[in-house]
């Protein structure tokens, strides 16, 4: 009896277990079900409007009027209007010249001025920092008339430098910030070292310290050239005569006063992903690098 109640015992608990394993399973199952459904929704609801926008830019005129899901007899009558009888290429050589200006110099400034609050002591250094960060919190139409009376002070008006320092001006504060968070978290010790080994301050600037805030360099590139890439109301005000325009107030054209050319509007948007597209691709391997990667080593 004894036995055969031993092997009931062991076959209920191996049933049990079974039981279990299958409940584990499937609640796993569901658990990564659940997990795949979400992450496709936000797929969908990120990449939804891209494939819209590719859509409507490679459909026929009257096709992309309306919009659709799924271009028919696809096209690139779209990209060639804008390109040619839209001017387009003009805009975005007017476009990259601004943010490479807006890109280099936010860069060098940001960089200087950061190591400077970071790394010295001096009077009014808090102040400093505060009154950068409330120059931020202004609201853009506030600046607009100033800056503008600058601009016109200085003969840049129309011209691509000008636009160009006013971008510089618009992301420095925030770039500031950002690149002191950097130079501050590279370690005191590495500097050290570098002074012990003989090296000066301009050689410890640009290959210690330069090298290992390089992420902070290429997060503030990125700020920098999206703010010149995409902002409107100061080129709008800045760039008076229509081969001056950038990208952002070239696409207003395609838009009408009773109907807009969807087609049109669509195929410039691709346009102007596209460079922005470029330039994080190039950058991203440096912005995903550790700040003090290999700094010290045993």
């Amino acid at each position: 009896m004894s036995a055969r109640a031993d092997t009931a015992a062991a076959a209920a608990w191996e049933s049990r277990v079974r039981r279990a394993r299958r409940r584990g399973g499937a609640l796993r199952l569901t658990r990564l079900a659940g997990r795949a459904a979400g992450v496709a929704a936000i797929l969908l609801f990120t990449l939804f409007p891209v494939y819209f926008m590719l859509a409507s830019a490679f459909s026929d005129r009257m096709t992309s009027a309306v919009g659709t899901l799924v271009p028919r007899d696809p096209t690139l009558d779209n990209f060639v209007h804008v390109l040619t009888e839209g001017d387009f290429g003009t805009y975005m050589l007017n476009s990259l010249a601004v943010a490479c200006i807006t890109v280099a110099g936010a860069c060098v400034l940001s960089l200087l001025a950061a190591v400077a609050v970071a790394r010295f002591r001096f009077r009014f250094r808090t102040a400093i920092l505060v009154m950068i960060l409330v120059v931020q919190m202004v609201p853009l139409e506030a600046l607009v008339i100033p800056l503008f009376l600058q601009v016109r002070d200085l003969r840049l008006l129309n011209t691509v430098l000008g636009l160009g320092i006013v971008y510089i001006a618009l992301s420095l504060p925030l770039a500031v910030w950002m690149m002191r968070g950097f130079v501050a978290a590279v370690p005191k010790e590495v500097e050290e070292a570098a002074y012990i080994d003989g090296a000066s301050w301009p050689v410890m600037f640009w290959k210690v310290l330069f090298p290992l805030v390089a992420p902070g360099l290429v997060a503030t590139a990125i700020f920098a050239f999206i703010i010149a890439w995409n902002e409107f109301v100061l080129a709008l005000t800045f760039m008076q005569q229509s081969d001056k325009y950038t990208v952002a107030v070239g696409l207003r054209q395609f838009f009408g006063e009773y109907a807009n050319e969807w087609g049109h509007v669509m195929a410039a948007s691709t346009l102007i992903t596209l460079p922005v597209m470029v330039f994080f691709v190039l950058v991203q391997r440096w912005l995903a690098s550790g700040l003090v990667q290999g700094a010290v080593k045993g």
